[in-house]
């Protein structure tokens, strides 16, 4: 019964939360692209400094060694992120080899319309794996205390999670330009709390003290993305209207993930 409880707790958390945020992001604040990115940064970053980390630190474990995580963790998002620009710069030299070819034998010039491609894809799934794979561990310990608190840590989750994902979804789009492939992708990176709530009924008693480097791990992740991806994109030179309304979106990023922590451990 324990174990049922678990799986619909963390299957509701982790996909519930990934399709609430689309309703929102891709929905009413769709027209919003620019304005999502700054509220996306801030909420990246309000997860990561406001939540994952102070969690983390709160453990036994030495700062020394959270520190070391989190610096491993910067340096391996940044050589993911190098794949994922190396691939892809293949496969487009790659489609625009095989455009000028075709182009050339039929005697007109071809017109490069491909955007840049935007980084930071795989790094944000590969954080949001690791973050849905401790929230399970999370949700799984709740229901073995007890099934009202397994309760309260799911709404927890699935409402905290909101505002991240949409920051991840935006992301995607960026990266893929697809709605739908960006909904599937984070889908399945939600659908690791599930997998984290199965070994967490298993194996809870051993892994709880692996929990502060998950939490550091996928806080690596947020802050890479947040910084190296999603700010650049905001620093162009814009009038002083653009530039109040991504501070104010940041603001709310920010303040939206606050917000929501806040009243977790309220």
């Amino acid at each position: 019964m324990t174990l049922v409880a678990i799986l619909i707790g963390t299957m509701t958390a982790g996909i519930g939360s990934v399709w609430l945020a689309a309703l929102l992001s891709f929905g009413m604040l769709a027209r919003y692209t620019q304005h999502m990115l700054s509220l996306a940064a801030g909420a990246l970053l309000a997860t990561a400094f406001m939540h994952l980390l102070p969690e983390a630190f709160e453990s036994r474990v030495g700062a020394d060694s959270l520190f070391a995580t989190l610096l491993v963790g910067l340096v391996f998002f940044f050589l993911l992120d190098k794949a994922e620009l190396w691939h892809h710069g293949h496969e487009h030299h790659a489609t625009q080899s095989a455009g000028d070819a075709h182009d050339s034998a039929h005697g007109h010039g071809h017109v490069n319309d491909h955007h840049a491609h935007r980084s930071g894809g795989w790094t944000v799934l590969a954080g949001d794996s690791v973050h849905a794979f401790g929230d399970g561990i999370l949700i799984a310990s709740a229901f073995i205390a007890d099934l009202r608190l397994g309760l309260v840590a799911t709404l927890a989750v699935l409402v905290h999670e909101v505002p991240h994902h949409m920051g991840d979804l935006i992301v995607l789009r960026q990266s893929s330009n697809n709605r739908r492939v960006a909904l599937v992708k984070v889908s399945m990176a939600g659908a690791v709390t599930a997998l984290g709530g199965i070994v967490g009924y298993a194996l809870v008693d051993q892994l709880i003290d692996y929990l502060p480097y998950f939490l550091i791990v996928a806080s690596s992740s947020f802050v890479y993305v947040a910084l190296a991806d999603l700010i650049p994109q905001l620093q162009k030179r814009v009038g002083p209207g653009e530039t109040m309304a991504q501070i104010v979106w940041l603001a709310i990023g920010i303040g939206l993930v606050t917000l929501i922590g806040g009243l977790m451990h309220g």
